[in-house]
Protein backbone atom coordinates (compact mmCIF):
# COMPACT_ATOMS: atom_id res chain seq x y z
CA UNK A 1 0.00 0.00 0.00
CA UNK A 2 3.08 2.40 1.21
CA UNK A 3 4.56 2.26 -1.97
CA UNK A 4 1.35 2.36 -4.44
CA UNK A 5 0.83 5.64 -2.17
CA UNK A 6 4.57 6.63 -3.13
CA UNK A 7 3.70 5.61 -6.94
CA UNK A 8 0.71 7.46 -7.57
CA UNK A 9 2.15 10.90 -5.56
CA UNK A 10 5.08 10.79 -7.94
CA UNK A 11 2.57 10.19 -10.86
CA UNK A 12 0.94 12.95 -10.01
CA UNK A 13 4.02 15.15 -9.48
CA UNK A 14 5.14 14.18 -12.92
CA UNK A 15 2.10 15.18 -14.12
CA UNK A 16 2.17 18.47 -12.16
CA UNK A 17 5.28 19.32 -13.69
CA UNK A 18 4.69 18.86 -16.84
CA UNK A 19 1.42 20.29 -17.54
CA UNK A 20 3.20 23.67 -15.62
CA UNK A 21 6.07 23.46 -18.03
CA UNK A 22 3.55 23.69 -21.13
CA UNK A 23 1.81 26.03 -19.69
CA UNK A 24 5.06 28.10 -19.27
CA UNK A 25 6.04 27.04 -22.60
CA UNK A 26 3.02 28.25 -23.82
CA UNK A 27 3.37 32.05 -22.22
CA UNK A 28 6.60 32.26 -23.22
CA UNK A 29 5.17 31.38 -27.18
CA UNK A 30 2.28 34.36 -26.35
CA UNK A 31 4.89 37.07 -24.91
CA UNK A 32 7.57 36.47 -28.17
CA UNK A 33 4.60 36.17 -30.24
CA UNK A 34 2.93 39.32 -29.04
CA UNK A 35 6.34 41.00 -29.51
CA UNK A 36 6.63 40.33 -33.20
CA UNK A 37 3.15 40.82 -34.05
CA UNK A 38 3.11 44.34 -32.68
CA UNK A 39 6.99 45.18 -34.43
CA UNK A 40 4.85 43.04 -37.68
CA UNK A 41 2.02 45.58 -37.58
CA UNK A 42 3.68 48.90 -35.86
CA UNK A 43 7.36 48.89 -37.03
CA UNK A 44 8.15 49.97 -41.00
CA UNK A 45 11.80 48.92 -40.74
CA UNK A 46 10.39 45.79 -39.33
CA UNK A 47 8.04 44.36 -41.36
CA UNK A 48 9.76 45.60 -44.40
CA UNK A 49 12.23 42.44 -42.98
CA UNK A 50 9.57 40.26 -43.28
CA UNK A 51 9.57 37.30 -45.83
CA UNK A 52 5.80 37.96 -45.85
CA UNK A 53 6.05 41.89 -47.03
CA UNK A 54 6.31 41.94 -50.49
CA UNK A 55 3.29 39.38 -50.23
CA UNK A 56 1.19 41.28 -48.05
CA UNK A 57 1.90 44.59 -50.11
CA UNK A 58 0.83 42.42 -53.24
CA UNK A 59 -2.29 41.18 -51.52
CA UNK A 60 -3.57 44.61 -50.48
CA UNK A 61 -2.64 46.05 -53.68
CA UNK A 62 -4.98 43.13 -55.56
CA UNK A 63 -7.62 44.22 -53.44
CA UNK A 64 -7.94 47.97 -55.11
CA UNK A 65 -10.16 48.78 -57.83
CA UNK A 66 -8.23 48.57 -60.96
CA UNK A 67 -11.22 50.03 -63.45
CA UNK A 68 -9.95 52.38 -66.31
CA UNK A 69 -11.33 55.56 -65.17
CA UNK A 70 -9.45 55.45 -61.55
CA UNK A 71 -6.23 54.17 -63.38
CA UNK A 72 -6.22 57.50 -65.64
CA UNK A 73 -7.36 59.68 -62.60
CA UNK A 74 -4.59 58.40 -60.62
CA UNK A 75 -2.09 58.87 -63.23
CA UNK A 76 -3.79 62.46 -63.82
CA UNK A 77 -3.51 63.56 -60.27
CA UNK A 78 -0.07 62.19 -59.57
CA UNK A 79 1.19 64.21 -62.83
CA UNK A 80 -0.56 67.35 -61.43
CA UNK A 81 0.98 66.85 -57.86
CA UNK A 82 4.44 66.60 -59.32
CA UNK A 83 3.97 70.05 -61.57
CA UNK A 84 2.68 71.80 -58.08
CA UNK A 85 5.61 70.86 -55.78
CA UNK A 86 7.77 71.63 -59.16
CA UNK A 87 6.67 74.81 -59.35
CA UNK A 88 6.20 76.20 -55.70
CA UNK A 89 8.17 76.55 -53.06
CA UNK A 90 8.21 73.65 -50.13
CA UNK A 91 9.29 74.69 -47.13
CA UNK A 92 10.12 71.87 -44.24
CA UNK A 93 9.05 72.33 -40.54
CA UNK A 94 10.16 70.62 -37.24
CA UNK A 95 8.53 69.87 -34.01
CA UNK A 96 8.85 67.89 -30.85
CA UNK A 97 6.25 65.45 -29.54
CA UNK A 98 5.34 64.91 -25.60
CA UNK A 99 7.10 62.27 -25.40
CA UNK A 100 10.49 63.47 -27.39
CA UNK A 101 10.32 62.37 -30.95
CA UNK A 102 11.21 64.88 -33.72
CA UNK A 103 8.53 65.35 -36.11
CA UNK A 104 8.65 66.47 -40.04
CA UNK A 105 6.31 67.98 -42.05
CA UNK A 106 6.26 69.96 -45.35
CA UNK A 107 4.30 73.28 -46.09
CA UNK A 108 3.61 75.20 -49.18
CA UNK A 109 2.28 78.87 -48.65
CA UNK A 110 0.35 81.41 -50.45
CA UNK A 111 1.80 84.33 -52.42
CA UNK A 112 -0.61 86.38 -50.35
CA UNK A 113 -2.03 87.16 -47.00
CA UNK A 114 -4.43 84.36 -46.78
CA UNK A 115 -5.71 82.76 -43.31
CA UNK A 116 -7.14 79.65 -44.92
CA UNK A 117 -5.24 76.63 -43.84
CA UNK A 118 -5.44 72.45 -44.75
CA UNK A 119 -3.60 70.02 -42.34
CA UNK A 120 -3.58 67.11 -44.56
CA UNK A 121 -2.80 63.81 -43.08
CA UNK A 122 -1.52 60.61 -44.37
CA UNK A 123 -2.37 56.61 -44.08
CA UNK A 124 -0.84 54.10 -42.59
CA UNK A 125 2.20 52.88 -43.58
CA UNK A 126 2.56 55.78 -46.07
CA UNK A 127 4.28 59.77 -45.52
CA UNK A 128 3.81 63.42 -46.60
CA UNK A 129 4.60 63.12 -50.16
CA UNK A 130 1.93 60.79 -50.66
CA UNK A 131 -0.95 63.17 -49.82
CA UNK A 132 0.64 66.11 -52.21
CA UNK A 133 -2.48 65.01 -54.75
CA UNK A 134 -4.74 67.05 -52.70
CA UNK A 135 -2.41 70.28 -53.00
CA UNK A 136 -3.13 71.74 -56.25
CA UNK A 137 -6.79 71.70 -55.78
CA UNK A 138 -6.20 73.24 -52.09
CA UNK A 139 -4.20 75.57 -52.74
CA UNK A 140 -6.53 76.76 -56.03
CA UNK A 141 -9.12 77.62 -53.54
CA UNK A 142 -6.79 80.17 -51.29
CA UNK A 143 -5.88 77.38 -48.43
CA UNK A 144 -2.01 77.25 -47.06
CA UNK A 145 -1.13 73.68 -46.93
CA UNK A 146 0.64 71.75 -43.94
CA UNK A 147 1.49 67.63 -44.42
CA UNK A 148 3.01 66.32 -41.41
CA UNK A 149 4.78 62.83 -41.52
CA UNK A 150 3.01 60.91 -38.69
CA UNK A 151 5.37 59.29 -36.08
CA UNK A 152 7.64 56.69 -37.29
CA UNK A 153 6.73 57.13 -40.79
CA UNK A 154 8.40 59.38 -43.48
CA UNK A 155 10.93 60.95 -41.52
CA UNK A 156 9.39 61.68 -38.29
CA UNK A 157 10.70 59.13 -35.66
CA UNK A 158 9.21 57.51 -33.49
CA UNK A 159 9.19 53.58 -32.11
CA UNK A 160 5.45 52.66 -33.34
CA UNK A 161 2.97 53.75 -35.50
CA UNK A 162 0.52 55.89 -33.51
CA UNK A 163 -2.83 54.48 -35.50
CA UNK A 164 -4.03 58.33 -34.90
CA UNK A 165 -4.22 57.70 -31.21
CA UNK A 166 -0.67 59.11 -30.61
CA UNK A 167 -0.94 60.42 -34.06
CA UNK A 168 -3.34 63.36 -32.84
CA UNK A 169 -1.54 64.64 -30.21
CA UNK A 170 0.87 65.01 -32.03
CA UNK A 171 -1.40 67.07 -34.38
CA UNK A 172 -2.44 69.79 -31.83
CA UNK A 173 1.96 70.41 -32.47
CA UNK A 174 0.96 71.38 -36.06
CA UNK A 175 -2.19 73.61 -35.06
CA UNK A 176 -0.07 75.31 -32.53
CA UNK A 177 2.23 76.16 -35.28
CA UNK A 178 0.23 77.18 -37.46
CA UNK A 179 -1.68 79.48 -34.80
CA UNK A 180 1.77 81.00 -33.35
CA UNK A 181 2.71 82.56 -36.93
CA UNK A 182 -1.14 83.19 -37.92
CA UNK A 183 -3.67 83.92 -35.07
CA UNK A 184 -6.50 85.06 -37.45
CA UNK A 185 -5.88 81.10 -39.11
CA UNK A 186 -8.90 79.23 -40.21
CA UNK A 187 -8.36 75.95 -40.43
CA UNK A 188 -9.40 72.50 -42.12
CA UNK A 189 -8.48 68.87 -41.68
CA UNK A 190 -8.66 66.55 -43.88
CA UNK A 191 -7.34 63.30 -43.65
CA UNK A 192 -6.91 59.70 -45.37
CA UNK A 193 -7.52 56.15 -43.94
CA UNK A 194 -5.11 56.34 -40.64
CA UNK A 195 -4.97 59.78 -41.54
CA UNK A 196 -8.85 60.07 -41.20
CA UNK A 197 -8.95 57.97 -37.78
CA UNK A 198 -6.13 60.71 -36.55
CA UNK A 199 -8.35 63.20 -38.29
CA UNK A 200 -11.43 61.85 -35.82
CA UNK A 201 -9.90 61.97 -32.75
CA UNK A 202 -8.14 65.17 -33.51
CA UNK A 203 -11.46 66.50 -33.55
CA UNK A 204 -12.85 65.74 -30.82
CA UNK A 205 -10.25 67.06 -28.41
CA UNK A 206 -10.95 69.67 -25.87
CA UNK A 207 -7.67 71.31 -26.78
CA UNK A 208 -8.36 71.72 -30.60
CA UNK A 209 -7.96 75.53 -31.45
CA UNK A 210 -11.58 77.41 -32.00
CA UNK A 211 -9.92 78.22 -35.45
CA UNK A 212 -10.12 75.02 -36.30
CA UNK A 213 -13.98 74.90 -38.34
CA UNK A 214 -14.32 71.26 -40.02
CA UNK A 215 -12.72 68.66 -41.12
CA UNK A 216 -12.98 65.42 -43.47
CA UNK A 217 -12.47 62.13 -43.06
CA UNK A 218 -11.94 59.97 -45.94
CA UNK A 219 -12.48 56.40 -45.62
CA UNK A 220 -11.32 55.66 -41.45
CA UNK A 221 -11.63 52.53 -39.38
CA UNK A 222 -13.35 52.32 -36.29
CA UNK A 223 -10.35 50.70 -34.21
CA UNK A 224 -7.07 50.04 -34.72
CA UNK A 225 -7.67 46.76 -32.48
CA UNK A 226 -10.63 45.96 -34.98
CA UNK A 227 -8.29 46.18 -37.85
CA UNK A 228 -5.82 44.15 -36.15
CA UNK A 229 -7.71 41.50 -35.54
CA UNK A 230 -9.23 41.39 -39.32
CA UNK A 231 -5.74 41.93 -40.59
CA UNK A 232 -3.40 39.16 -38.30
CA UNK A 233 -5.82 36.51 -40.06
CA UNK A 234 -5.89 37.80 -43.65
CA UNK A 235 -2.43 38.47 -43.74
CA UNK A 236 -0.82 35.65 -41.50
CA UNK A 237 -3.21 32.92 -41.14
CA UNK A 238 -2.95 33.54 -37.30
CA UNK A 239 -6.48 33.50 -35.15
CA UNK A 240 -6.40 36.92 -33.87
CA UNK A 241 -7.22 36.19 -29.69
CA UNK A 242 -5.81 35.86 -27.48
CA UNK A 243 -2.40 37.00 -29.01
CA UNK A 244 -3.65 40.04 -29.43
CA UNK A 245 -4.71 40.81 -26.54
CA UNK A 246 -1.19 40.28 -25.05
CA UNK A 247 0.26 42.18 -28.15
CA UNK A 248 -1.89 45.14 -26.72
CA UNK A 249 -0.31 45.48 -23.16
CA UNK A 250 2.95 44.98 -25.07
CA UNK A 251 2.25 47.84 -26.94
CA UNK A 252 0.86 49.66 -24.08
CA UNK A 253 4.41 49.15 -22.30
CA UNK A 254 6.58 49.43 -24.98
CA UNK A 255 4.40 52.46 -27.05
CA UNK A 256 2.33 54.28 -24.51
CA UNK A 257 -0.58 53.70 -25.60
CA UNK A 258 -3.04 50.25 -26.25
CA UNK A 259 -5.23 49.59 -29.50
CA UNK A 260 -8.81 49.81 -28.14
CA UNK A 261 -7.80 53.46 -27.35
CA UNK A 262 -7.18 54.10 -31.36
CA UNK A 263 -11.23 53.51 -31.79
CA UNK A 264 -12.48 56.61 -33.82
CA UNK A 265 -15.98 54.84 -33.17
CA UNK A 266 -15.56 55.44 -29.44
CA UNK A 267 -15.11 59.16 -29.37
CA UNK A 268 -17.90 59.91 -32.50
CA UNK A 269 -20.49 60.29 -29.35
CA UNK A 270 -18.41 63.60 -28.39
CA UNK A 271 -18.05 64.93 -31.77
CA UNK A 272 -18.48 68.86 -31.97
CA UNK A 273 -16.74 69.99 -35.20
CA UNK A 274 -18.15 69.69 -38.53
CA UNK A 275 -17.37 66.69 -40.02
CA UNK A 276 -17.61 65.40 -43.50
CA UNK A 277 -17.37 61.14 -44.22
CA UNK A 278 -16.07 59.78 -47.13
CA UNK A 279 -16.09 56.32 -48.16
CA UNK A 280 -15.81 54.02 -51.05
CA UNK A 281 -18.07 51.31 -51.74
CA UNK A 282 -15.33 48.83 -52.85
CA UNK A 283 -13.25 49.11 -50.18
CA UNK A 284 -12.11 46.03 -49.39
CA UNK A 285 -9.49 46.91 -46.53
CA UNK A 286 -11.72 49.34 -44.39
CA UNK A 287 -15.37 48.60 -44.97
CA UNK A 288 -18.01 50.49 -46.75
CA UNK A 289 -19.38 49.54 -43.08
CA UNK A 290 -17.36 51.09 -40.87
CA UNK A 291 -18.08 54.52 -42.65
CA UNK A 292 -21.95 53.92 -41.86
CA UNK A 293 -20.90 53.23 -38.27
CA UNK A 294 -18.96 56.41 -38.00
CA UNK A 295 -21.04 58.47 -39.14
CA UNK A 296 -24.40 56.89 -37.37
CA UNK A 297 -22.34 57.77 -33.91
CA UNK A 298 -20.91 60.62 -34.56
CA UNK A 299 -22.66 63.92 -32.83
CA UNK A 300 -21.25 65.97 -35.26
CA UNK A 301 -23.06 69.17 -35.97
CA UNK A 302 -24.74 69.45 -39.97
CA UNK A 303 -21.95 66.20 -40.38
CA UNK A 304 -22.35 64.48 -44.19
CA UNK A 305 -21.68 61.48 -45.67
CA UNK A 306 -20.69 60.94 -49.16
CA UNK A 307 -20.22 57.35 -50.85
CA UNK A 308 -18.61 56.49 -53.62
CA UNK A 309 -19.52 54.17 -56.04
CA UNK A 310 -16.86 51.83 -57.00
CA UNK A 311 -14.15 53.45 -55.16
CA UNK A 312 -11.69 50.98 -53.42
CA UNK A 313 -9.63 51.75 -50.39
CA UNK A 314 -8.72 55.24 -50.49
CA UNK A 315 -9.67 55.75 -54.21
CA UNK A 316 -13.14 58.45 -53.65
CA UNK A 317 -10.64 60.64 -54.86
CA UNK A 318 -9.55 58.88 -58.00
CA UNK A 319 -13.19 57.73 -58.50
CA UNK A 320 -14.33 60.82 -59.47
CA UNK A 321 -12.11 64.04 -58.73
CA UNK A 322 -14.23 66.79 -60.19
CA UNK A 323 -16.82 65.47 -57.89
CA UNK A 324 -14.64 64.86 -54.59
CA UNK A 325 -13.47 68.27 -54.81
CA UNK A 326 -17.05 70.09 -55.41
CA UNK A 327 -18.33 67.97 -52.51
CA UNK A 328 -15.67 68.68 -50.16
CA UNK A 329 -15.25 72.40 -50.86
CA UNK A 330 -18.81 72.98 -51.08
CA UNK A 331 -18.78 71.44 -47.98
CA UNK A 332 -15.63 73.46 -45.90
CA UNK A 333 -17.30 76.94 -47.64
CA UNK A 334 -20.28 76.41 -45.81
CA UNK A 335 -18.23 76.39 -42.41
CA UNK A 336 -16.13 78.94 -42.62
CA UNK A 337 -15.95 81.22 -40.21
CA UNK A 338 -14.88 84.58 -42.17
Amino acid sequence: MYTCGMKTKKRKKTILIIVLSVIAALVVIDIIGANILINALLVPSFMKKLDDYERVTQQSLDEQVHTDDIMSNRELLAQEAKEFVETHEKYFLTATSTDGYELIAEEFLQDDDSHLYVLLIHGYMAKKEDMEVFAPAYYEKGYNILIPDLRCQGESDGDFIGMGYTDSKDCLLWLDEILTRDPDAEIAIHGQSMGAATTLQLSVKKELPENVFACVSDCSFISAKHMAAEKIWAWFHIPPHPLLETAELFLLLRGGYPLSDAAPLKYMPEAFLPTLFIHGTDDKFVSVDQGYSLYAASTAPDKELMIVEGAGHAQSLEKDPAAYFEKVFSYLDRHRTR
